[in-house]
């Protein structure tokens, strides 16, 4: 057993000494990942200060885009730019999920009763078409329930228009599968409806 030992130790000290070029590059990393978790991790702060804060970090590192890992930071860079501009409104709006797997998380249990009620695993068609309104229902009654009073006070043409636009992806879904099952009969419809709206009343 100690003879195992010593080869196991012998075995980590070699590679220790072989990569310790690389340590100070990976440690620089470290610090910057930690730097802008700290930052990021600052829920009392306001967004526009966490903002701030974290344009100065990243033009910082945009400075010391050398070493070994010059290609993990320009990613680092590039992925932080694209989430950028909606990085910030959970610290300003109270209750908005911070992250990827929280708002993951906050639309499950539409998808969690989905899957009770129909027994299916993927999403229906249902909540492709209607998912504009049915997941932020479901998020909203998360918070409480909702009186006819609440409904009452709803904008009617609001209303109307989120109705009009659901009926508009429901149309086109129906669209799609009339094309799918005889591409030919839906391609003679519109060119007939085309004839017509060319003609005179």
């Amino acid at each position: 057993m100690p003879a195992e030992l010593e080869r196991l130790r012998g075995l980590i000290d070699r590679a220790l000494t072989e990569t310790a070029s690389l340590w100070p590059a990976v440690a620089e990393a470290y610090d910057w990942v930690f730097r802008t978790a700290h930052i990021l991790g600052d829920v009392g702060a306001a967004g526009e200060l966490v903002r701030d804060r974290l344009a100065g970090l990243t033009a910082t590192m945009a400075g010391a885009l050398d070493g070994p890992l010059a290609a993990a930071k320009r990613h680092f860079l590039k992925v932080t730019r694209s989430y950028w501009p909606g990085l910030f409104w959970c610290y300003d709006v109270p209750g908005l999920p911070r992250t990827n797997n929280d708002l993951e998380q906050y639309f499950g249990s539409v998808r969690y009763h989905q899957r009770r009620a129909t027994g299916r695993k993927q999403p229906g068609p249902a909540l492709v078409v209607r998912g504009m309104a049915r997941l932020i229902a479901a998020a909203a009654t998360r918070h409480g329930s909702f009186t006819g009073g609440d409904l009452a006070e709803a904008d009617p043409a609001a209303w109307a228009d989120l109705r009009t636009e659901l009926d508009r992806h429901r149309q086109r879904r129906v669209d799609h599968r009339r094309f799918r099952r005889d591409p030919d009969r839906y391609l003679q419809r519109l060119e007939e409806l085309f004839v017509q709206s060319g003609l005179p009343a």
